[in-house]
């Protein structure tokens, strides 16, 4: 989509910080990081939400969800752990249409989040 920022993340018209990426999804730092560890890992292919899943994304949703604890153990939240949220359309905080997951941690989490 050529509005979509992730998507011009992806295409490299927009520079990002890099943690990993591949031939499906790219990770990369927050740009305003609420937590002392804070990326986002998106898929390549453009999915407006989690709503919008097909049932042939299964297994790309599986690796993206495999490739985000990956990462977040190599960033130093093994041990204690993380807080992984997909935020879904409005009500559900989204703002921006390409399905994208935060990993946070690095610090004690309090629920709810607010």
């Amino acid at each position: 989509m050529s509005d979509c920022i992730f998507c011009k993340i992806i295409a490299g018209e927009i520079p990002s910080k890099k943690i990993f990426e591949d031939d499906e999804m790219l990770a990369f730092h927050d740009i305003t990081p609420q937590a002392p560890v804070h990326f986002l890992l998106i898929p390549r292919k453009h999915i407006r939400s989690i709503m919008e899943l097909k049932k042939a994304d299964a297994d790309l949703l599986g690796r993206l969800f495999f490739k985000a604890q990956e990462l977040a153990k190599e960033l130093g939240c093994g041990e204690k752990g993380a807080r992984f949220v997909i935020n879904c359309k409005t009500d559900g905080g989204q703002t921006v249409d390409h399905l994208h997951i935060h990993i946070l941690g690095g610090r004690s989490l309090g629920w709810p989040p607010g």
